[in-house]
């Protein structure tokens, strides 16, 4: 036993060298477990993996041989039932709609490095992903590996995934292919295996409240915790009739631009704005921006993130503007502060003059917990114009501009308590300021800094009570809103 764990330990060491050939790997390893795996209907690249073997010699398997130290075998090889053709390179390619066999790892590599530069993507690395079904898993599990513990040992220590089998085997033709390194980074090239066992496994587990069916063995199976919770001679292994479907993209981690917008027009939303198949509205912000954005980076969606909104109808977005951040999905081309600036002068001078763009920049998580935490603490600024049921006179306006940190409560408004729950909220005016109106005792601005989630129309008119207090009560008489601005967002991001 000794000599014979020696001998296997000692084949392991020559296993990645390209001067080693196949059959002397394979005369190495111990014949009564090569014999095993082979009438298991395993395929030889498998084999090398289950004790561990990796590197060039990999690469110079034959697909056309089941068994290489066997010659009566067949010479057109059987679909391993342990990676159902993955590592033999045979696939159902959901692009061409049909099963295809390819004879080596740089076969299918060219495959990939066809679409990634047909989508023409700015990289200068790209990071590798693979997705396999379950079922590799379990029939892996359904191997009765050997009786020798340290056969065993080897087995449960020294394997090799699939999954990084098949990278081994495709990261070298891949660099070259494109032309740069592959590490960790944001662009990634995604290979996903499916299998139609492993989908009909998911629609029985539904119906049987969790247990998948006997796929591969003679009991159910319901989580990797429990293949490995029981003992797994008691599971067979069924003979594979066919590929996996493989499909492959690449995509780019997301983007995000921050920066500021002022809104000039009041028939403009935030964001996009459907109601019965009816858009509201003549443009939304989000739409204004983002379209500019997508389109000088090639991306495949946005998402508009602002710091807050205002209503349609009457409310514009002044001063300093509201803070936003956009985050687009999947670029193509990498964007760099100057294509930022492009980007912002782009939108500035369009015609119409809707809404306008400052201090555009590229953020990350850092621009996320600034805004964040900026929302929690923010004060805005308004002008609203006002009209009251009577002339005012001086001492009401001073009245209403003695007024400092005065507390409001509000219970949420009529308006909008179809969607929002019925709370009672309580909020701060931290300071007001009466500006008159030529000609007119009975129109005036007001001018108010509130906390933020006031809501300053009900903070006017009362809300039938719901309000308190509110300008119509201190003033002693009806008050209506007929126009409202935001003057200014008190937070310190994307100032400059």
């Amino acid at each position: 036993m000794e000599q014979e764990e020696e001998k296997v330990s000692n084949a392991f060491i020559p296993s990645s060298l390209s001067s080693f050939d196949l059959e002397q790997v394979l005369h190495a390893l111990p014949s009564n477990a090569l014999n095993h795996l082979f009438s298991l209907g395993v395929c030889v690249r498998c084999v090398l993996r289950l004790f561990g073997i990796k590197g060039p010699i990999c690469a110079s398997v034959d697909n056309g041989s089941e068994n290489p130290l066997d010659s009566t075998t067949s010479n057109e090889a059987k679909l391993c039932n342990i990676c159902l053709g993955i590592l033999q390179f045979r696939f159902y390619d959901d692009r061409e709609k049909r099963v295809l066999q390819k004879d080596t790892a740089y076969d299918v590599a060219l495959l990939i490095a066809d679409m990634v530069k047909q989508e023409r993507y700015q990289f200068d690395t790209f990071s590798l992903e693979v997705s396999i079904p379950p079922l590799i898993l379990q029939n892996e599990t359904c191997l009765k590996y050997g009786s020798e513990p340290w056969f065993q040992e080897k087995l449960h220590t020294g394997c090799i995934s699939i999954k990084d089998a098949l990278k081994f085997s495709l990261i070298n033709p891949l660099e070259n292919l494109l032309g740069c390194k592959s590490s960790l980074c944001p662009f990634r090239i995604r290979l996903t295996y499916t299998h139609t066992k492993a989908l009909e496994g998911v629609a029985k587990c539904s119906e049987n409240d969790g247990s998948e069916s006997d796929l591969i063995g003679q009991r159910p199976l319901s989580s990797t915790v429990e293949i490995e919770s029981f003992d797994s001679s008691k599971l067979f292994l069924k003979s594979a009739s066919e590929p996996c479907h493989f499909s492959y993209n690449c995509s780019r981690t997301p983007f995000y631009f921050g920066g500021r917008y002022l809104k000039y027009s009041r028939n403009v939303s935030q964001t996009r704005w459907i109601i019965d198949d009816e858009r509201m509205g003549e443009a939304s912000v989000e739409e204004i921006i983002g379209t500019k954005v997508l389109q000088a980076c090639r991306g495949d969606n946005y998402k508009f993130h602002a710091a807050g909104r205002e209503d349609i109808d009457v409310v514009r977005m002044l001063g300093p503007g509201r803070p936003f951040i956009l985050e687009v999905q999947n670029t193509r081309l990498v964007p760099t502060e100057q294509c930022a600036n492009n980007i912002e002068k782009m939108i500035n001078e369009v015609e119409n003059k809707l809404v306008r763009v400052k201090n555009l920049k590229l953020v990350g998580s850092d621009g996320w917990n600034l805004m964040r935490e900026g929302e929690a603490e923010k004060q805005k600024q308004y002008a609203a114009l006002v009209w009251t049921s009577r002339p005012l006179k001086d001492e009401d306006f001073q009245q209403v501009s003695s007024l400092k940190d005065l507390k409001v409560v509000q219970r949420t408004p009529i308006r909008v308590l179809h969607r929002r729950s019925p709370l009672e909220r309580e909020k701060i005016i931290h300071w007001m300021k009466i500006e008159t109106v030529a000609g007119s005792s009975q129109y005036f601005l007001l001018h108010l800094c509130t906390q933020a989630g006031t809501y300053i129309k009900e903070f006017v008119h009362g809300d039938l009570g719901r309000t308190h207090p509110s300008i119509g009560s201190i003033l002693g008489c009806r008050a209506e809103i007929l126009q409202l601005d935001v003057t200014d967002i008190k937070m310190e991001c994307f100032l400059t």
